[in-house]
Protein backbone atom coordinates (compact mmCIF):
# COMPACT_ATOMS: atom_id res chain seq x y z
CA UNK A 1 0.00 0.00 0.00
CA UNK A 2 0.81 3.69 -0.58
CA UNK A 3 1.26 6.31 1.62
CA UNK A 4 -2.32 7.35 1.07
CA UNK A 5 -3.78 4.00 1.59
CA UNK A 6 -1.99 3.40 4.38
CA UNK A 7 -3.43 6.47 5.97
CA UNK A 8 -6.61 5.37 4.86
CA UNK A 9 -6.74 2.20 6.91
CA UNK A 10 -5.74 3.48 10.02
CA UNK A 11 -8.50 5.91 9.42
CA UNK A 12 -11.36 3.07 8.96
CA UNK A 13 -9.77 1.42 11.74
CA UNK A 14 -10.04 4.16 13.97
CA UNK A 15 -13.71 5.41 12.67
CA UNK A 16 -14.96 2.33 14.23
CA UNK A 17 -13.50 2.75 17.78
CA UNK A 18 -16.32 4.31 19.59
CA UNK A 19 -18.56 1.44 18.08
CA UNK A 20 -16.44 -1.37 18.96
CA UNK A 21 -17.50 -2.64 22.36
CA UNK A 22 -19.33 -5.23 21.47
CA UNK A 23 -18.52 -5.50 18.23
CA UNK A 24 -15.60 -7.78 17.70
CA UNK A 25 -12.84 -7.29 15.52
CA UNK A 26 -12.63 -4.06 13.39
CA UNK A 27 -13.65 -4.21 9.99
CA UNK A 28 -10.93 -4.08 7.46
CA UNK A 29 -10.90 -4.16 3.78
CA UNK A 30 -8.49 -7.17 1.80
CA UNK A 31 -5.78 -6.15 -0.13
CA UNK A 32 -8.33 -7.08 -3.41
CA UNK A 33 -10.76 -4.29 -2.11
CA UNK A 34 -8.00 -2.33 -1.82
CA UNK A 35 -7.22 -2.17 -5.47
CA UNK A 36 -10.73 -2.12 -6.50
CA UNK A 37 -10.87 1.13 -4.47
CA UNK A 38 -7.83 2.74 -6.43
CA UNK A 39 -9.47 1.49 -9.85
CA UNK A 40 -12.69 3.12 -9.33
CA UNK A 41 -10.55 6.38 -8.40
CA UNK A 42 -8.53 6.20 -11.44
CA UNK A 43 -11.81 5.56 -13.39
CA UNK A 44 -13.70 8.39 -11.34
CA UNK A 45 -10.76 10.61 -12.46
CA UNK A 46 -11.02 9.64 -16.28
CA UNK A 47 -14.42 10.08 -16.54
CA UNK A 48 -14.52 13.53 -14.70
CA UNK A 49 -12.91 14.59 -17.55
CA UNK A 50 -15.56 14.46 -19.87
CA UNK A 51 -18.44 15.03 -17.20
CA UNK A 52 -19.16 16.80 -14.18
CA UNK A 53 -19.21 13.89 -11.00
CA UNK A 54 -16.84 15.06 -8.65
CA UNK A 55 -14.67 18.28 -7.89
CA UNK A 56 -13.10 16.80 -5.03
CA UNK A 57 -10.13 14.88 -7.03
CA UNK A 58 -6.96 14.95 -5.10
CA UNK A 59 -6.22 11.13 -4.64
CA UNK A 60 -5.82 11.81 -0.56
CA UNK A 61 -9.54 13.99 -0.62
CA UNK A 62 -10.93 11.19 -2.74
CA UNK A 63 -9.96 8.32 -0.27
CA UNK A 64 -11.04 10.46 2.85
CA UNK A 65 -13.90 12.69 1.68
CA UNK A 66 -15.89 10.35 -0.57
CA UNK A 67 -14.78 6.52 0.46
CA UNK A 68 -13.89 6.97 3.89
CA UNK A 69 -17.15 9.16 4.51
CA UNK A 70 -19.33 6.17 2.70
CA UNK A 71 -17.61 3.81 4.84
CA UNK A 72 -18.61 5.87 8.01
CA UNK A 73 -21.91 3.07 7.34
CA UNK A 74 -20.30 0.90 9.27
CA UNK A 75 -20.40 2.56 12.41
CA UNK A 76 -24.18 1.54 12.54
CA UNK A 77 -23.57 -2.23 11.63
CA UNK A 78 -23.36 -3.32 15.39
CA UNK A 79 -27.43 -1.97 15.60
CA UNK A 80 -28.18 -3.30 12.53
CA UNK A 81 -28.83 -7.09 11.55
CA UNK A 82 -26.43 -9.23 9.22
CA UNK A 83 -25.84 -8.03 5.98
CA UNK A 84 -25.74 -11.42 4.15
CA UNK A 85 -28.29 -11.39 1.17
CA UNK A 86 -29.43 -8.02 2.85
CA UNK A 87 -30.83 -5.37 -0.40
CA UNK A 88 -29.26 -1.67 -0.27
CA UNK A 89 -30.60 1.62 -2.68
CA UNK A 90 -28.34 4.28 -3.04
CA UNK A 91 -30.73 7.23 -4.25
CA UNK A 92 -29.43 10.22 -6.23
CA UNK A 93 -25.84 7.93 -5.95
CA UNK A 94 -24.10 10.64 -8.34
CA UNK A 95 -20.63 8.92 -8.55
CA UNK A 96 -21.77 5.58 -6.70
CA UNK A 97 -21.03 7.27 -3.17
CA UNK A 98 -22.06 5.62 -1.02
CA UNK A 99 -23.55 2.55 -2.53
CA UNK A 100 -20.67 1.64 -5.04
CA UNK A 101 -17.65 2.07 -2.09
CA UNK A 102 -20.02 -0.71 -0.30
CA UNK A 103 -20.66 -2.92 -2.92
CA UNK A 104 -16.71 -3.09 -2.92
CA UNK A 105 -17.06 -3.22 0.99
CA UNK A 106 -19.48 -5.72 1.20
CA UNK A 107 -19.72 -8.45 -1.75
CA UNK A 108 -22.42 -10.11 0.62
CA UNK A 109 -24.96 -6.84 0.17
CA UNK A 110 -26.85 -6.66 -2.91
CA UNK A 111 -26.81 -3.04 -3.95
CA UNK A 112 -28.78 -1.21 -6.05
CA UNK A 113 -27.61 2.34 -7.44
CA UNK A 114 -30.05 4.63 -8.73
CA UNK A 115 -29.72 7.91 -10.90
CA UNK A 116 -32.29 10.03 -12.70
CA UNK A 117 -29.04 10.94 -14.99
CA UNK A 118 -28.40 8.60 -17.57
CA UNK A 119 -24.39 9.29 -17.88
CA UNK A 120 -23.88 9.06 -14.58
CA UNK A 121 -25.65 5.43 -14.84
CA UNK A 122 -23.23 4.99 -17.95
CA UNK A 123 -20.21 5.88 -15.51
CA UNK A 124 -21.37 3.55 -12.87
CA UNK A 125 -21.55 0.49 -15.08
CA UNK A 126 -18.77 0.97 -16.90
CA UNK A 127 -16.96 1.08 -13.43
CA UNK A 128 -18.81 -2.02 -11.89
CA UNK A 129 -17.73 -4.10 -14.96
CA UNK A 130 -14.25 -2.91 -14.47
CA UNK A 131 -14.27 -4.21 -11.11
CA UNK A 132 -16.26 -7.62 -12.12
CA UNK A 133 -19.03 -6.67 -9.27
CA UNK A 134 -21.81 -9.13 -9.30
CA UNK A 135 -23.66 -7.42 -6.60
CA UNK A 136 -24.55 -3.99 -8.30
CA UNK A 137 -27.89 -3.14 -10.43
CA UNK A 138 -27.84 0.25 -11.61
CA UNK A 139 -31.36 2.07 -12.70
CA UNK A 140 -31.81 5.35 -14.85
CA UNK A 141 -34.93 6.47 -12.45
CA UNK A 142 -36.06 9.50 -10.60
CA UNK A 143 -36.89 8.70 -7.37
CA UNK A 144 -40.43 9.68 -7.16
CA UNK A 145 -41.25 7.54 -9.89
CA UNK A 146 -39.35 4.35 -8.84
CA UNK A 147 -40.45 4.86 -5.19
CA UNK A 148 -44.05 4.04 -6.48
CA UNK A 149 -43.07 1.12 -8.73
CA UNK A 150 -44.20 -2.28 -6.86
CA UNK A 151 -41.27 -3.77 -8.10
CA UNK A 152 -39.21 -1.69 -5.51
CA UNK A 153 -41.69 -0.15 -3.10
CA UNK A 154 -40.69 -1.41 0.13
CA UNK A 155 -38.56 -3.76 -0.97
CA UNK A 156 -34.88 -2.89 0.60
CA UNK A 157 -33.71 -3.40 3.96
CA UNK A 158 -31.64 -0.12 3.66
CA UNK A 159 -31.87 2.98 1.49
CA UNK A 160 -28.72 5.28 1.85
CA UNK A 161 -28.28 8.64 0.84
CA UNK A 162 -25.88 11.67 0.13
CA UNK A 163 -27.82 13.97 -1.87
CA UNK A 164 -27.53 17.67 -1.14
CA UNK A 165 -31.38 17.84 -0.08
CA UNK A 166 -32.99 18.61 3.59
CA UNK A 167 -34.10 16.13 5.29
CA UNK A 168 -38.06 16.39 4.10
CA UNK A 169 -37.36 15.77 1.01
CA UNK A 170 -34.52 13.08 1.20
CA UNK A 171 -36.72 11.16 3.50
CA UNK A 172 -39.85 10.93 1.11
CA UNK A 173 -37.36 10.07 -1.77
CA UNK A 174 -35.81 6.86 0.24
CA UNK A 175 -38.61 5.86 2.86
CA UNK A 176 -40.91 4.32 0.40
CA UNK A 177 -37.98 2.15 -0.62
CA UNK A 178 -37.70 0.41 2.42
CA UNK A 179 -39.79 -2.37 3.66
CA UNK A 180 -40.66 -2.32 7.30
CA UNK A 181 -38.04 -3.00 9.75
CA UNK A 182 -35.22 -1.85 7.58
CA UNK A 183 -33.40 1.10 7.49
CA UNK A 184 -32.44 4.90 5.90
CA UNK A 185 -29.08 5.90 6.80
CA UNK A 186 -29.15 9.68 6.12
CA UNK A 187 -25.39 11.10 5.23
CA UNK A 188 -25.22 14.43 6.47
CA UNK A 189 -22.41 16.80 6.65
CA UNK A 190 -24.06 20.15 8.33
CA UNK A 191 -26.88 21.71 9.12
CA UNK A 192 -28.86 18.71 10.02
CA UNK A 193 -30.30 20.01 13.29
CA UNK A 194 -31.41 23.16 11.23
CA UNK A 195 -32.52 20.42 9.02
CA UNK A 196 -34.42 18.41 11.59
CA UNK A 197 -36.15 21.30 13.59
CA UNK A 198 -38.32 22.37 10.18
CA UNK A 199 -38.39 18.93 8.35
CA UNK A 200 -38.95 16.23 11.13
CA UNK A 201 -42.19 15.98 11.60
CA UNK A 202 -42.03 14.25 7.90
CA UNK A 203 -40.62 11.06 8.83
CA UNK A 204 -43.44 9.78 10.78
CA UNK A 205 -46.21 10.67 8.08
CA UNK A 206 -43.76 8.57 5.68
CA UNK A 207 -43.95 5.94 8.17
CA UNK A 208 -40.49 6.36 9.85
CA UNK A 209 -39.35 7.03 13.15
CA UNK A 210 -35.76 8.83 13.78
CA UNK A 211 -33.74 5.89 15.67
CA UNK A 212 -30.40 7.17 16.04
CA UNK A 213 -28.23 11.03 15.13
CA UNK A 214 -24.36 9.82 14.91
CA UNK A 215 -22.24 12.73 15.27
CA UNK A 216 -19.00 12.23 14.80
CA UNK A 217 -15.55 13.91 12.66
CA UNK A 218 -14.02 11.51 10.51
CA UNK A 219 -10.16 10.79 11.67
CA UNK A 220 -7.72 12.88 11.05
CA UNK A 221 -9.58 15.38 9.54
CA UNK A 222 -12.06 18.66 10.96
CA UNK A 223 -14.37 17.41 8.87
CA UNK A 224 -18.15 16.90 11.07
CA UNK A 225 -20.65 14.17 10.13
CA UNK A 226 -23.83 12.96 11.15
CA UNK A 227 -25.94 9.99 10.27
CA UNK A 228 -29.35 9.71 10.95
CA UNK A 229 -30.66 6.68 11.58
CA UNK A 230 -34.52 6.51 10.51
CA UNK A 231 -36.43 2.92 11.09
CA UNK A 232 -39.46 2.02 8.59
CA UNK A 233 -41.85 1.53 11.20
CA UNK A 234 -45.18 0.84 9.06
CA UNK A 235 -46.02 1.17 5.40
CA UNK A 236 -45.66 4.90 3.37
CA UNK A 237 -48.85 6.23 2.98
CA UNK A 238 -49.62 5.74 -1.09
CA UNK A 239 -49.82 9.45 -1.67
CA UNK A 240 -45.77 9.47 -1.22
CA UNK A 241 -43.99 9.76 -2.91
CA UNK A 242 -45.31 12.49 -4.54
CA UNK A 243 -45.24 13.54 -8.27
CA UNK A 244 -41.69 14.31 -9.65
CA UNK A 245 -40.51 17.84 -8.49
CA UNK A 246 -42.82 18.22 -5.93
CA UNK A 247 -40.89 17.13 -2.29
CA UNK A 248 -37.93 19.22 -3.30
CA UNK A 249 -39.81 22.46 -4.18
CA UNK A 250 -42.75 21.79 -1.07
CA UNK A 251 -40.95 19.46 1.45
CA UNK A 252 -42.99 18.13 4.26
CA UNK A 253 -43.16 19.16 7.57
Amino acid sequence: MNAIEEKFSRQLRELQLPCQKNAGKAFQLTSEQMNQLHFYYCNLLEWNKVMNLTTITEEEDVYTKHFLDSLSFIRELNGMPAITGKTLIDVGTGAGLPGLVLAIAFPQLRVTLMDSLNKRIQFLNDTAGGLKLTNVITIHARAEELGRSVKHREQYDFAVSRAVANIATLSEYCIPFVKQGGKFVAFKAEKVEEELAVGKGAIPKLGGRILKQDHFVLPETPYERDLLVIGKTHPTPKVYPRKAGTPSRDPLH
